[in-house]
């Protein structure tokens, strides 16, 4: 039996260390719980097994006419793509469709010069839920639920998956499927899902005493250095990973296409004014501001219409409406969502020689 001395002395400890561990953590203040029109804002994405996919349906024609609006001017009118990205269509064949599996992406059997999205996606899901969650570039988020459908259907269309005549919708999205190219190529490596398994500790890469000679073997061409904007201000502010500051020329030791060194480019710096909305609204996506990437520099318009008096006016038209054939074919898509404000700082300063 404790003594009357001895539970003193316990109650007293208790006592002493209750403060010291209800004390809340230094970033228990910070933030809140998020609530339930936020959590469903966000929880948008679409399952292998179609779980999450909202009901609708967008037919072939409908997705085509999205495209040619929306989407084209940056993948291409047959989403062959251009300048900026990589095809979406391409290398697949009637016999790919049949088997589930492309021939072009077997080891040592590549028919194509290039890996297309439709060549490699085994999901469906996986192309509407991108589309749904990151399509348009300049405008995510924007396209309603039934043209989701009707781009991911077009798309179908045009790697012949489905005639011109089909409609996309959650009923039938697991039939389509059942057709997608490549929906027997998912791979499942099992040391990336295997929690239990030994760490990869014996990698063979330079940790110390790396060769002097070592090279980088990949690097940005300079004209796609600034196709996204300043990478530098793009990451989080914590953690090892910080992207270049792309408002500089590429470290002259990089290689190139056109030599050993990267010749400077002026970029659109994000901040406040015209070079912010640039880089906000992803302008920067397809024109540079002294070099052309799909359409033309911002310098190369101010040159083109030098001394026309309503230049200003023009522009904020064009930037608002779009259009196409001054500078080529490939269209510039309307930006309607941009404030006339907004669209008149970004004309002023086109015209003014985007200094």
């Amino acid at each position: 039996m404790p003594t009357i001395k001895s539970l003193a002395v316990l109650v007293l400890a208790a006592l002493i260390g209750a403060p010291a561990l209800a004390q809340p953590k230094p970033w228990q203040h910070i933030g809140r719980d998020a609530t339930p029109a936020e959590v469903k804002a966000w929880d948008i994405d679409v399952r292998p097994d179609f779980k999450g996919l909202p009901p609708g349906a967008g037919s072939v024609a409908l997705g085509e006419t999205v495209w040619e609006s929306k989407c084209a001017s940056c993948h291409g009118s047959f989403g062959e793509s251009n300048e900026v990205f990589t095809p979406i269509i391409g290398g697949t064949t009637p016999a790919d469709i049949a088997s589930g599996r492309v021939k072009g992406l077997e080891e040592g059997k590549s028919i194509v010069p290039q890996k297309t999205t439709m060549m490699k996606v085994a999901t469906l899901s996986t192309l509407w839920d991108y589309i749904n969650r990151a399509m348009p570039w300049n405008a995510p988020k924007t396209l309603k639920t039934e043209e989701v459908y009707g781009v991911t259907a077009y798309l179908l269309h045009l790697a012949e998956v489905v005639p011109a005549d089909f409609t996309l919708s959650d009923r039938n999205i697991a039939e389509a499927q059942q057709r997608l190219p490549n929906r027997n190529g998912m791979v499942f490596h099992e040391p990336l899902w295997n929690t239990r398994g030994k760490g990869d500790v014996n990698n063979v890469a330079c940790m110390k005493d790396c060769p002097v000679d070592a090279q980088i073997r990949s690097a940005l061409p300079d004209f796609a250095r600034d196709a996204h904007g300043n990478i530098a201000l793009q990451n989080r502010v914590v953690g090892p990973v910080r992207g270049a500051d792309t408002t500089r020329p590429a470290p002259p030791a990089l290689p190139t296409r056109g030599g050993p060194s990267v010749a400077p480019v002026v970029v659109a710096r994000a901040g406040a004014g015209a070079p912010g909305l640039l880089v906000a609204h992803g302008c920067t996506a397809c024109h540079g501001v002294s070099h052309r990437i799909v359409g033309p520099g911002f310098m190369e318009v101010a040159t083109k219409h030098q001394g026309r008096a309503d230049l200003e006016a023009y522009l904020v038209n064009k930037i608002k409406s779009g259009g196409s054939g001054v500078y080529g074919s490939v269209p510039m898509p309307a930006q309607p969502q941009l404030s006339d404000t907004d669209a008149r700082t970004l004309a002023q300063w086109i015209a003014a020689g985007s200094q």
